[in-house]
């Protein structure tokens, strides 16, 4: 989600940015970003630093974030060929789970308590780059698919896990680290274009 439907920025970012608490939340992305904080720890300091957090401020920073355009009509094609559309985040659930409106039909994201914050948080529940691939996994065997009927989107290194798994990948504004794993790569701010070049990948040989 974080920069693959998200234009440049986060959902944490996002919502730092109506709490005024951006500067605290830069830092920490900083820390993850260098590798000095996990997921887990990162999700323990928003938890903290977000005790005044509400549903109506998670909504407003959903409606006011600057997401590609053609998502719905991404959305609405895979519906119509009766397959799913799936985001896989390590952001935050009560975030995460709006998606639901533009047209997804599943959002498995870092499980927190309901903002706001009056129980603890359960480090078991913030997702890793690794349970991307166990997701997948878990997904292909429910619905029962092949890996090579996915086709994954992506834009990070939390992202190589799964990367390295599939065959069929488009890196979304990715950098040269992703890119460098993915089948195909896409720089552009419309996800129909993305999912155009996901829909090709899959008329291709696997091998």
């Amino acid at each position: 989600m974080d920069g693959t439907l998200l234009s440049g920025t986060t959902a944490s970012l996002q919502i730092a940015r109506h709490l005024g608490s951006t500067r605290e939340l830069v830092e920490l992305e900083a820390g993850f970003a260098v590798g000095a904080i996990d997921t887990r720890a990162f999700a323990a300091a928003i938890h903290e630093l977000w005790r005044d957090l509400t549903p109506s401020v998670v909504a407003a920073a959903f409606a006011g974030s600057p997401w590609l355009t053609g998502i719905r009509e991404a959305c609405a094609d895979i519906r119509e060929r009766g397959e799913r559309s799936v985001v896989i985040t390590m952001s935050p659930d009560f975030f995460a789970r709006h998606l639901l409106e533009l047209g997804f039909d599943d959002v498995v994201a870092s499980r927190f308590p309901p903002p706001p914050f009056l129980e603890p948080l359960d480090p078991a529940n913030i997702l890793t780059p690794r349970d991307k691939v166990r997701i997948v996994q878990d997904m292909c065997e429910r619905y029962g698919l092949s890996p090579v009927q996915c086709v994954a989107y992506g834009d990070s290194m939390s992202d190589a896990p799964l990367f390295r798994r599939l065959t069929r990948t488009v890196a979304v504004n990715a950098d040269h680290h992703l890119a460098d794993l993915a089948a195909l790569s896409y720089r552009g701010d419309n996800l129909a274009e993305a999912y155009a070049l996901g829909r090709a990948l899959l008329t291709r040989d696997p091998s």
